[in-house]
């Protein structure tokens, strides 16, 4: 049997998925083969995982339709708290600083899938295969021929490899990668709190890494990241509760009073990489098959939407002008908007982890005063918190709130 669309987008997860959402919102035909099953992926249970989604990247997701559908378990972040140890010196972001919408919102990854399948099957234009898998790819001149595990082939002008840090398809393509791993792992794990939390994130810096305290909906639960050396990960993960929660509370502190643990606890490697180009005959990489970075800002699926977004507005617009999708054209002008985007936010995040992730009294109080100097200069505040919103740069369409 053979399949014939314009986009075939090889991996179906919250960028991949966000992407099919967008050019079938748009009328562009694609198809996304994913390897996962998505009732297992939708499970509470399946990997305890949350993201911060900025207001630019909101507006992305209410651009292509997914936000309707998951607006309403989405918490709004109102206030930001970087903390560095035990100083006293600190950096606070309120909202109202820049205007009456929150800063962005949290939301859980399986709510966000939930709503990428919701709005999947609204779309006539999106073909969701699921779980399957592409067993072989021809990128020719003319097209893109791909060969599922069931027999099925699929003809396209364009392939999205949205597949993950160890793309199989960027792979293949004989893309290469750079990279470092950090020696941390990031446990992560939903805990319920005596007192609301106010809509306020924290992070705080120690010096095995940040530990993040991240409001869910509801006032009274959050979403924890606590980075650790990973040497010391697998003693943490294997404490008894009792022992477990005393390690949580020296770290958490009683600002919010009593605290339980509500989740299983999960644990994943933390490191960087950037792929050295994002291109290649009617290939694009998007999320991270093409950049993977540190969690301590929060940006990793903001800059997979901002991705989504560049790419999305390329495609249609030559779509709508009966022009071939898979051309270079198209290719050259994401891979120019987007590239150099994300390599500064990859060295910010990597700088910030090794300014923060130690110990030396000199650094401690450079960064220590630096906090608390931007906390005092308004400009310089208020242009970091539009930063962490998505706001900074040049935006596409969809990032600015306006449709296709």
């Amino acid at each position: 049997m053979e399949l014939r669309t314009e986009v075939l987008i090889i991996g179906g997860g919250l960028v991949g998925g966000t992407m099919a959402c967008a050019l079938g919102r748009f009328g562009v035909p694609c198809i996304v083969v994913d390897r996962d099953d998505p009732s297992t992926l939708t499970h509470e249970g399946y990997d305890g995982r949350c993201s911060a989604v900025a207001l630019a990247c909101q507006k992305v997701l209410d651009g292509v339709g997914l936000w309707r559908h998951m607006a309403d378990d989405c918490q709004p972040i109102e206030h930001i708290r970087v903390a560095d140890g035990e100083s006293l010196l600190f950096l606070h972001y309120d909202h109202r600083d820049v205007g009456d919408a929150p800063m962005g919102y949290m939301a859980e990854n399986r709510v966000m899938r939930r709503a990428i399948y919701t709005q999947m099957e609204t779309l006539p234009d999106v073909t969701h295969l699921a779980p399957h898998s592409v067993v072989s790819l021809d990128r020719g001149p003319d097209g893109v021929t791909a060969e599922m595990e069931d027999g099925r082939v699929i003809r396209a002008k364009l392939v999205v490899a949205a597949d993950g840090r160890r793309s199989p398809t960027r792979e293949a393509a004989g893309i290469p990668i750079h990279g470092w791993d950090y020696g941390q792992d990031g446990i992560v794990m939903t805990v319920w709190h005596e007192r609301d939390h106010n809509g306020t994130a924290i992070e705080h810096f120690l010096p095995a890494g940040p530990f993040a305290i991240l409001p869910l909906k509801g006032g009274h639960h959050s979403s924890l990241v606590w980075t650790e050396r990973r040497a010391l990960v697998e003693e943490l993960m294997n404490l008894d509760d009792s022992t477990f929660h005393a390690e949580l509370m020296k770290r958490f502190g009683d600002f919010l009073g009593d605290v339980k643990v509500v989740s299983k606890k999960f644990h994943y490697p933390l490191s960087l990489q950037f792929a050295r180009r994002y291109t290649d005959r009617r290939l694009a990489l998007i999320g991270d098959a093409a950049h993977g970075m540190h969690p301590v800002a929060g940006q990793g699926m903001n800059f997979g939407l901002r991705d989504v977004a560049v790419l999305t507005e390329k495609i249609v617009d030559a779509h709508r002008l009966g022009l071939d999708v898979g051309t270079i054209t198209v290719l050259d002008d994401y891979q120019r908007l987007r590239r150099f985007d994300n390599l500064l936010m990859l060295g910010l995040t990597d700088a910030i982890v090794r300014l923060f992730s130690n110990d030396i009294p000199p650094v401690r109080l450079a960064r220590d005063v630096g906090l608390a100097v931007v906390n005092k200069i308004n400009p310089a505040k208020k242009f970091f918190m539009r930063h962490a919103m998505g706001e900074i740069g040049i935006l596409p369409k969809l990032m600015r709130g306006q449709t296709l």
